[in-house]
């Protein structure tokens, strides 16, 4: 798994970027086939002149065979913003695995609740 993290308005520290590693790995504990991962780190100081909080945001974009996830955490602390990333492409990850298990075992053709009345008698014409 690539993984790739960056920062916009701030420098990354050492234990940013732990904190985002140790987080994704749950990700990748879940679901093993993760192409790359594209994670950006950022604070938004546009309320911060007239005495609102800075806004710390995390961000990431996770692509895996034909689809991209992206998902977005706004808190007050980075590391909070870091954790809801990852909680939220966690849950993103798990229904993306549950989807494709639900095809596989559909497979193609009939909807399988249907398949014990392919034996069902015609009724004679009338």
């Amino acid at each position: 798994m690539n993984v790739s993290i960056s920062g916009h308005h701030i420098s990354i520290t050492d234990a940013m970027d732990k904190a985002v590693r140790e987080k994704l790995e749950k990700v990748e504990r879940h679901f093993d086939q993760i192409q790359s991962i594209k994670v950006i780190l950022s604070l938004d100081n546009s309320g911060a002149s007239d005495g609102g909080k800075k806004t710390h945001k995390s961000e990431a974009i996770m692509r895996v065979a034909g689809q991209e996830m992206f998902v977005q955490a706004l808190e007050d602390d980075m590391y909070k913003a870091i954790n809801d990333m990852a909680d939220k492409l966690d849950r993103q990850v798990r229904k993306y695995k549950t989807r494709q298990d639900r095809k596989k075992t559909q497979g193609p053709g009939r909807d399988e609740r249907y398949e014990d009345l392919t034996d069902v008698e015609a009724a004679p014409a009338v």
